[in-house]
């Protein structure tokens, strides 16, 4: 198998005019790319940074972090790149978990660096200062020097329950990833890539090695502002979206969409979070995609499951991938024979042997000891097999509301009231309440003039069972979320929301 740096100097060699990667007035092809990727190879050596270093990155997604990706898989550096949101004292903390020998930052995290002790005694690169010098002198060999075997990647979960776990990812499991995503997602040669998916983020690293694969062309936004999206679609003849909903969500709502002509978009898929029914029509109305995907997985174990045809099944996350075998267990499980029956709602978990899988947490056996048991990754998630074979994923185990006895997922509840006109977003939670335990409570973001009597009848004339429908509607300004728009539930637990006025 290829490593990931044989797998760019084999596209180069294959296309080396074809166009690469874009960033603003920045158009490279895959010969003048290969040229900067490798000077910078042999500007990271000057600096001082070996195979096997951790190189800890907070960059927007700019031409520079993803020729840094590039790099480090050449030089057999890992690659950590972490949100360029953070905190300091977020980054000081990956910083020492990773044992950091580098860290590469932009003007807009030069406050974050200031704010985390540990850079100040470790390599530091400004790619807004120092880049030019870096890439300046004469380019390294055009040679690979890692193996299948080296970590190419360290992505950091969200740590919404407490701090991030280091995720290390080989890279013939990266090159495996990628080569799922091409198949799954159907790439052909030449893909349009918009580029805004977070390189700290699965989704995002996914989106860059795979248009590498295919001689694709990754356009780079550095943030997502859906404006500028739709621009970059039109000004680069974009074939792909790879999105979470909620940037699918602000690209429809923008007030430009209906202007601009998207027909060269003819492929789509989500993962991240599950898509409401509503979102799902008025993507497949406006896009008219010849491929709809959901993509189910994680940053531990890329592809759980495939659907490749989301609209005309809601809420399928489809069978498993490529490279996978997926089970359902009992939510008390003893272990990963205890499967459920039927169409039963169990804890999804995911084989350890497949191709795109890790092998285990950043010096965190604690975190192995949950997930990882008897060969399998345990998810968290709680899901079921319809008839067909096909897995719908109905929640967390964390999400998870218990109201007078009765187990209620959000997921189902989310997914009928944002097929009412009047509901722009909408996410559930389970609120304390002395009687019942908790209280399903719904939060919503108004597109129309509605209230919650309104809502409630429309919850009773759907199929949702009537113990399931909110007893409580809060209207809010705007759903909270994390950076890669993860509903964060546990937010709107604590009160931090803003109720509209």
């Amino acid at each position: 198998m290829f490593d990931l740096g044989r797998t760019l100097l084999a596209s180069v060699m294959r296309m080396p005019e074809a166009v690469a990667i874009s960033d603003g007035d920045r158009v490279l092809t895959y010969r003048a790319w290969q040229d900067d990727i490798l000077r910078l190879v042999a500007g990271l050596d000057r600096l001082g940074l070996s195979r096997g270093d951790h190189l800890v990155t907070v960059l927007q997604n700019r031409y520079e972090a993803a020729t840094l990706h590039m790099a480090a898989q050449i030089a057999g550096l890992v690659i950590t790149p972490l949100n360029w949101r953070a905190s300091g004292e977020e980054l000081d903390y990956v910083l020492n978990d990773a044992d950091a020998k580098g860290l590469v930052f932009e003007a807009a995290t030069a406050a974050m660096v200031v704010a985390a002790p540990f850079a100040a005694g470790i390599i530091g690169i400004d790619v807004d200062r120092d880049w030019d010098d870096l890439i300046a002198g004469s380019p390294a060999a055009a040679a690979s020097r890692a193996t299948v075997r080296d970590f190419s990647v360290m992505l950091y979960t969200s740590g919404t329950t407490g701090r991030g776990k280091g995720v290390p990812r080989r890279q013939g499991v990266e090159r495996a990833s990628a080569m799922a995503h091409v198949a799954q997602n159907q790439y052909a040669r030449g893909e349009v890539t918009l580029g805004v998916m977070p390189l700290y983020h699965t989704m995002g690293v996914r989106s860059l090695l795979a248009s590498v694969l295919v001689n694709g062309h990754f356009v780079c936004q550095h943030r997502f502002d859906p404006r500028e999206a739709l621009s970059l679609i039109v000004e680069h003849r974009v074939t792909n979206l790879y999105l979470v909903p909620t940037l699918y969500h602000d690209l429809l709502a923008s007030p430009f969409f209906a202007g601009i002509d998207t027909s060269s978009v003819r492929k789509l898929g989500f993962a991240g979070q599950a898509m409401t029914d509503g979102l799902l029509q008025e993507l497949d109305a406006a896009f008219k995609p010849e491929l709809f995907v959901n993509h189910y997985g994680s940053s531990e174990i890329y592809t759980f499951t495939i659907e490749p045809n989301a609209a005309a099944k809601p809420g399928s996350a489809g069978k498993a991938g490529l490279n996978q075998e997926i089970r359902i267990v009992k939510l008390d499980a003893c272990g990963p024979d205890d499967l459920v029956q039927g169409s039963e709602e169990g804890q999804i978990i995911a084989a350890l042997d497949g191709d795109e899988s890790f092998e285990g947490y950043w010096k965190r056996p604690d975190a192995d000891g949950k997930s990882l048991r008897d060969g399998w990754y345990y998810t968290g998630d709680i899901g079921y097999r319809d008839s067909d074979g096909d897995i719908f994923v109905t929640g967390r185990v964390d999400d998870m509301i218990i109201s007078g006895g009765e187990n209620i997922l959000p997921v189902e509840i989310e997914s009928v009231l944002s097929l009412h006109d009047g509901v722009g977003e909408v996410a559930v939670v389970g609120l304390p309440d002395p009687r019942w335990g908790q209280v399903v409570t719904a939060f919503i973001v108004r597109r129309g003039d509605v209230d919650g009597e309104a809502l409630d009848a429309w919850c009773l004339e759907s199929d949702l069972p009537a113990f399931k429908r909110p007893r409580s509607y809060v209207f809010i300004r705007e759903v909270p979320k994390s950076p890669v728009g993860k509903i964060l539930r546990r937010m709107l637990v604590s009160g931090e929301y803003t109720i509209e006025a």
